[in-house]
């Protein structure tokens, strides 16, 4: 299926977008893992987020989708049941990853995999841990590549880790192993990651304790079934922020985002490039922060992005290329070689379909060099079956001076169903 996309008008009015993925998936899992009943408000309904849903299934898990609500009746820290069949995560690694930190504690066997895309990406950074702690997991690549075979142990032993990335999966596979460990289990971050696992488990009851990037939890605490009422994911709002700052006389209000402080750096890149947007109406709902975002289009410039920086911004990172193209000098990324782990290398893809347009962009090892400023012009792109492709070349076919297409937009549909409508009423010009 393709997408055309034509240039030209501007984005105006106000909109939310869909539930925040990542929230989303951990309200799931760690409501199977709580006693009682969790109802979530919001739940993001993309393809991701409902391979864990079917995952969870599988484990004999009893979800209801009624009204826009998720209602998960809880099974405990060790009520899985073994399933029948294998557990397919699609092309979800945050189903995969942190569903093996899971399964690691549960008294069962289980066969876990994705799609040919998941099935490409590393999972060692999560298996090892989890074999030291006591489960036994076989798979592909000498166990580093799903499909992989997995066979819990209930008693497993604490471990203190210290991945060799800012992975937010990471950490939340080895504490979710935690909850079945015999003692506490720590985690040492090299930088700080996405803690929405963190706050979500201590809204759960989990004995959990944050000091600074280290985080410890105690093993055999109950967990209780909650309220959770996502909000708007950020990652998603950014293609839509972006937009917004360098399509002429354009003005968005974009209500009820979450702001947590390892997600903000986009807004921060953002800031730095000159984008003019307002944080408003700041709260906290669920334990985490909302905001709601009013953009407005600007005069954007070129700045270097690097550091510890990457880890809160690494999902944001092609379509704020996007934002380098249209901005004045030069904007230069460093320190993000873990695109190239993705759905795609997204360092090599973004490269690739950019200068089809005309862009002045270089990739470099852990990186990308672009030079701003060039008129793009319409041309016929790939998404490569990456939804954040798909979304980062959408919004530069919207300032290029000819038509784009954009093939196989449908796997837009991973993480923002309803991104093409949604934009059009906004003002875009896009066809199907």
């Amino acid at each position: 299926m393709q997408l055309r996309v034509i240039p030209g008008g501007k984005i105006t009015g106000s909109c939310t977008v869909p539930g925040d993925k990542s929230i989303s998936h951990r309200a799931a899992l760690i409501g199977a893992l709580a006693e009682g009943a969790t109802t979530i408000k919001n739940f993001q309904q993309g393809a991701d987020c409902l391979s864990t849903l079917r995952c969870l299934r599988g484990l004999g898990v009893k979800i209801k989708l009624e009204n826009g609500l998720v209602h998960i009746t809880g099974k405990g820290l060790n009520g899985f049941e073994e399933p029948e069949d294998i557990l397919d995560a699609g092309n979800s690694g945050t189903t995969i990853r942190l569903l093996l930190g899971i399964l690691a504690g549960q008294d069962l066997f289980a066969v876990i995999t994705g799609d040919e895309s998941l099935r490409r990406r590393p999972m060692g950074r999560v298996v090892h841990p989890l074999q030291k702690m006591g489960a036994q997991i076989w798979g592909r690549a000498k166990g580093l590549k799903a499909p992989l075979a997995i066979k819990g142990f209930p008693h497993l032993a604490p471990l203190s880790y210290r991945p060799s990335v800012a992975s937010a999966q990471v950490k939340s596979a080895v504490l979710f192993a935690g909850l079945n460990a015999e003692g506490t289990t720590t985690v040492i971050q090299p930088a700080l990651s996405r803690d929405h696992t963190e706050r979500m488990l201590r809204t759960f009851g989990a004995a959990i304790e944050v000091d600074d990037l280290t985080v410890r939890i105690q093993g055999n605490v109950r967990l209780r079934g909650q309220q959770v009422d996502v909000p708007g994911d950020l990652s998603s709002a950014a293609f839509l922020l972006v937009a917004a700052s360098i399509l002429p006389e354009s003005d968005l209000l974009i209500q009820n985002v979450g702001i947590n402080p390892t997600r903000t750096g986009v807004l921060e890149v953002l800031e730095r490039m000159g984008a003019k947007f307002f944080v408003k109406n700041e709260r906290m709902q669920g334990g985490e922060p909302v905001a709601d975002l009013r953009v407005q289009a600007s005069r954007l410039k070129g700045i270097e992005i690097k550091g510890d920086l990457i880890p809160r911004v690494i999902d944001e990172i092609p379509v704020l290329a996007v934002a380098a193209a249209a901005a004045e000098g030069f904007t230069e990324i460093s320190d993000a070689v873990e695109l190239r782990v993705k759905e795609t290398d997204r360092l090599k893809v973004m490269v690739l379909e950019l200068q089809k347009m005309g862009a002045d962009i270089k990739e470099k090892p852990d990186g990308l060099r672009i030079r701003g400023g060039r008129t793009l012009q319409g041309a016929v792109l790939n998404s490569w079956g990456d939804h954040r492709i798909a979304m980062a070349l959408t919004i530069a076919g919207l300032i290029a001076k000819s038509e784009t297409t954009i093939r196989d937009f449908q796997c837009i549909e991973v993480s923002f169903p309803g991104f093409a409508p949604l934009l059009r009423n906004l003002g875009a010009c896009l066809e199907i």
